[in-house]
């Protein structure tokens, strides 16, 4: 079966004016000449993009689309249309976002991240910018504590929103952003709580004894680096503490406290130091 809107294996069957045609054993569709791959012969298979012309005809491409049907993707609007604009897909076929699809009113030039789906009445490729409209609210299949894909959608009074794993939503509280975060930006993220009314708080950072493991040789590492201090202590702000580790200041203080117990380090509020033999008498 052609899924519309995504990637299919194809069987090249014959050859015509407009190109080539493509089969799945039951429909056509036609890839034009100047998208046919060099040496593609018929009886061959083909990997295309397939969407629907104006006149209903199924049509290939092995251009590389940014997104298929099912996906939440960051497009760039091109042009205005009756009721709506066209956004760029990648491809010689641009998406079209309806007035009605729009969360905000979407101008030429800018981008906004959207959900891909088809037109239930025609199988015309759409876009939205009403993405809650689009995820899941139950069935999570993920943990607290699990490593995850983020796309950021849009800044908040409380932080980021991000699409997690391309399916669903969750919250980057400020507290958890250290460095510069744009919108439209993938991430790798972490689960940091799911609540019980089903709303998911994010995190930058991994979390657990692992993470901590991971933390510990890296700081001893800097330490050594660094002729055995480093100026920086449980008074330091949370922005300076990323600069230098790329870690969040709780996971900083774990991590010397740590250290610290193991008798590796003494500590000070604005520096910590690698124990010396003079120390340990």
């Amino acid at each position: 079966m052609i899924e519309i809107g995504k990637y299919n294996e194809l069987r090249v069957l014959s050859k015509t004016e407009a190109g080539l045609n493509l089969t799945d054993g039951d429909k056509l569709v036609v890839l034009p000449y100047q998208y046919v791959p060099k040496g593609l012969e018929i009886g061959d298979n083909v990997n295309v993009f397939v969407y629907i012309q104006k006149d209903g005809r199924l049509t290939g491409t092995t251009q590389k689309a940014y997104a298929e049907v099912g996906d939440f993707a960051f497009l760039k609007v091109v042009s205005d249309g009756d009721d709506g604009i066209f956004m760029d897909l990648g491809i010689d076929k641009d998406v079209y976002v309806p007035t009605k699809e729009q969360k905000r009113p979407m101008q030429k030039g800018y981008k906004y991240v959207v959900y891909l789906y088809l037109d239930e009445n025609n199988d015309r490729l759409l876009a939205s910018s009403k993405l809650y409209d689009f995820v899941e609210e139950e069935d999570f299949d993920f943990e607290e504590g699990d490593e995850v894909s983020l796309l950021i959608t849009e800044e908040t009074d409380l932080g980021f929103n991000a699409i997690i794993n391309n399916t669903y939503i969750g919250l980057l509280y400020h507290n958890e952003v250290f460095d510069n975060i744009q919108i439209g930006e993938q991430r790798k993220g972490w689960i940091k709580k799911i609540r019980v009314e089903g709303k998911i708080d994010l995190t930058l950072q991994p979390s657990g004894y692992g993470h901590i493991l991971d933390s510990k040789e890296m700081m001893l590492a800097e330490l050594k680096k660094s002729g055995g201090v480093i100026e920086l202590g449980d008074k330091s702000s949370p922005d300076e503490i990323y600069h230098r580790f790329q870690i969040s200041k709780s996971a900083f203080k774990k991590t010397i406290g740590s250290l610290y117990k193991e008798r590796l380090i003494v500590l000070s509020d604005d520096s910590i130091r690698l124990l010396t033999d003079e120390d340990a008498e």
